[in-house]
Order: C-alpha cells, then structure tokens, then sequence
C-alpha cells in the first residue's frame, strides 16, 4: 500500500517536472539515487534467484521423498538394507533419502564392529549429523532473503534523503519556490522510497513461506530418525544372531 503510494506521487510530481518517459527522470537523477537503483536492482535479481533456487528444491525434494518412502518401506520390511541404501542414493534430492541413507550405512558399518545398544547409539548420532547438515542445506540463501528484506527500505531511504537533498539544492539554485522546482528531486526520492519496499516486501514474504517449508521438513527428517531408530532396536538382535 504504501508502495502504491508512493508510485501515485511519483507520477504526479513526474508530469508537474514534465517528465514523460522514465529515462528522463533518469538522467535528471544525482549519482548518488543511481548508484541506489542499481543496489536495489541487483538486491531484487538476487532475491529472485533465491526464491527460484528454493522453491525448485523443496519441490523437488518434497516429490522425491514421496517416491522414496514408498519404495524404502518394503525393502525395510523385508531386511533388504543394501537395496534400501540403494533406493535412498537413487533419491539424492529427497531430505529423507539422505537421512535414511545415512542412517542405514552408519547401521551396516557399525554392525560388524559392535553389538546391542552401541550398534544404535552409532547409528543414531550417524542420523543426527545427517539431520544437522539436510537442514543447513535446505536453509541456504534464505538468510539473503532475510537481509534484503531487513536492508532494502534503508536502501531506499537512503535515495530518498538524496532526492531530498537535490530537491532543495534545485530550490537553491533556481531561486524560486514552487512544485515545478522540487518536482525532480521529490520524484527521485519517491522512485527509490517505492523500490526499496518493492523489494523488501517480496523478499519478507518469500523468507516466511520458505522457513515454514523448512521447519515442515525437518519435523519429517527427525520423524524418520525416530522411525529408524526404532527399527535399528528391532533389528539389532537379528543383526546379533548373525
């Protein structure tokens, strides 16, 4: 809304200065509300990107572990560990595969060194740095998000207080009071007011949507830990007999 607001007075003060194609308003722009623009203008390629990288990999991972527990689920079932590793490594972009897949290689590994409950508490701590590291890499970038969220207002504050500035420097030069004099400047100052919050508001949102996407997965990874663990207590004493 109050982006909307800005752009309305933008407008305005642009035909009272007579300004009638963007460029114009660009060329009457001081160094300083450019060199602002262009932050803003890579901030924003910047969120985009990031947005475009997470939404594509929680997609991904959210179909492939759908795939992957049904697959896992009759290889468990039956003892088959090998072929379960293999069905997890098939689903690299699945967040569970790669828990399990760890889990059960720790499990394997561990099997023909110790016995009883050392054969699960290896296999769970296996599980818990698998679980640390999944979450980092599913939290990556949305720490840029949350800066350019955070910064970008500020940003555009800044190019407001130049706009300022160069509103009264034209006050100044010209002698003379009157919308026609500061027009320029406090269009300037409106256009990085309104792209500052263009930028920061989509980058907020996104932030929020995808740290709640994360914290759905990791509630599914530490589900799937326990389940494992649970299965490693079952297993154990076969694991033992052999």
């Amino acid at each position: 809304m109050l982006a909307n607001l800005s752009l309305t007075c933008f407008l305005l003060l642009q035909e009272a200065a007579g300004f009638t194609d963007p460029r114009q308003l660009w060329n009457q722009m001081g160094w300083v509300a450019r060199i602002v623009v262009i932050i803003l203008f890579v901030m924003s390629a910047w969120s985009v990107g990031i947005m475009i990288d997470r939404a594509i990999m929680y997609s991904a991972a959210r179909k492939q572990s759908r795939m992957f527990v049904q697959q896992v689920a009759g290889a468990l079932r039956d003892g088959k560990l090998d072929e379960a590793i293999s069905i997890a490594e098939r689903n690299k972009k699945s967040h569970i595969a790669k828990v399990v897949a760890t889990g059960l290689s720790e499990f394997q590994s561990a099997s023909t060194q110790v016995q009883d409950q050392e054969l699960v508490d290896a296999a769970k701590r296996g599980l818990e740095r698998s679980v640390a590291i999944v979450h980092a890499e599913m939290k990556r970038g949305l720490s840029g998000l949350a800066t350019i969220g955070s910064t970008a207002p500020f940003v555009g504050l800044f190019g407001t207080v130049a706009g300022i500035m160069n509103a009264f420097e034209g006050i100044s030069k010209q002698k003379v009071t009157g919308l026609a004099a500061v027009a320029g400047g406090i269009s300037e100052a409106l256009v990085t007011t309104a792209f500052g919050l263009f930028v920061a508001v989509p980058a907020v949102w996104a932030y929020n949507y995808f740290t709640n996407k994360v914290e759905a997965f990791d509630v599914e990874m530490d589900n799937s830990s326990t389940e494992l663990v649970n299965y490693f207590i079952t297993r154990r004493g076969v694991v033992g007999k052999k």
